[in-house]
Formats: C-alpha cells, structure tokens, sequence
C-alpha cells in the first residue's frame, strides 16, 4: 500500500483554519485544483469538478469537529488508485498557530508503481496545504 502525506504550519489559530477547511464541501474555497464542489447524500458525498474538467467522488468517513479531523474515501476519479483513504487535521500548536496535515493511503492499479502514485498525491498535498496557507497572510 503506497502512502503519501503533506504537513504545514499556519500562523493562525486552529479554530481559524478548521473553519476554512472543515467544510467537507469547502474544497474550493481553498484548493486552487477543485473549481466546484456539489455535496450529495446529506453532505456525506461531494461531487468535485477539477479545473481541467475531471471529475472526482469523495464519500465522507469520519468527522470529528472537536478533534477537527476527517477522513473520506475516494469512489470515482481520473487518479491510477483504489482503496483511497485520506485524512485531513488541523491542530493547534498555540493560541496563534496551527499545524494542518493531509494524508492518505492507497493502491495503484496495475502497471502503476507505489513511488509514482505517491510522487502525485505527495504534490496534491503539499500544493494543497501551501495553497491553504496563502489564505491566512501574515
């Protein structure tokens, strides 16, 4: 199982962060690769539109809003993976400061290898936590 994971430190409190990113229809309020996001089975589902046009189904798994963490499963995207479980966390590191972390676990598919499936979502990740901290200038 390949794994990849992305980690930034906002100089902002974590309440602050949670609440731009613990939508879990929020994505494109703060990840510059989702243009749209439709939210489906009481919010629990969201239909995501990339800005190349590709679509990506997400199902929610966990939601813990005092802990500020969810987890979701992807069902349907152009990405060369199966069993995908991800994580995204916000936690505080001090009153004015918080550590955001997105990770996650998955398969790639045949004639894919861990280290290219891992290359991706390492990017996905990193330029998502990096786009997220641009909303919090300093």
């Amino acid at each position: 199982m390949a794994k990849a994971s992305a980690v930034i430190e906002i100089p902002v409190s974590a309440d602050q962060v949670w609440q731009r990113v613990g939508g879990f229809n929020s994505l494109p309020d703060w990840l510059p690769l989702i243009a749209k996001s439709e939210p489906g089975e009481g919010g629990r589902v969201r239909h995501l539109q990339t800005v190349d046009g590709a679509v990506v189904v997400e199902h929610l798994q966990t939601f813990d809003n005092v802990a500020r963490t969810y987890t979701y499963t992807i069902s349907e995207s152009p990405f060369p993976v199966s069993a995908y479980l991800a994580t995204l966390q916000v936690e505080a590191l001090g009153e004015h400061s918080a550590k955001v972390t997105w990770s996650g676990v998955f398969t790639p598919i045949a004639g894919v290898t861990d280290a290219e499936v891992e290359e991706l979502f390492s990017g996905v990740y990193t330029g998502g936590v990096e786009a997220l901290r641009k909303n919090f200038p300093a």
